[in-house]
């Protein structure tokens, strides 16, 4: 496998079990699309608006991770809240040793 320099190691590692045919069908797909097509519902369903006021820099520094992710930073924004109210987001813990 010729290794692409794009690509990180997680990605990597993917195509390689991707080719080495390392990924087996679900059993209960239809199951599966099902749960995964009312959660993206969910998900994508906006229903409430909130204004912010935040510093000039912290707006340029989200919406410059946000084209990092190739998403609007809106959208950013509004996962991070996500993260946060579900308990998902974590504080890089290598960040805060330096």
């Amino acid at each position: 496998m010729k290794k692409t320099n794009y690509l990180n190691s997680e990605e990597q590692k993917l195509i390689e079990s991707l080719e080495n045919d390392d990924w087996k069908p679900s059993e209960n797909l239809e199951d599966w699309k099902t749960i995964l097509s009312k959660t993206a519902a969910n998900t994508l369903t906006k229903d409430q608006r909130i204004n912010i006021r935040l510093t000039k820099n912290d707006l340029d520094g989200i919406k410059l991770k946000a084209v990092e992710e190739g998403i609007p930073y809106q959208t950013l924004v509004a996962g991070i809240i996500h993260k946060y109210v579900t308990g998902k987001l974590y504080e890089n813990v290598l960040d805060t040793v330096s």
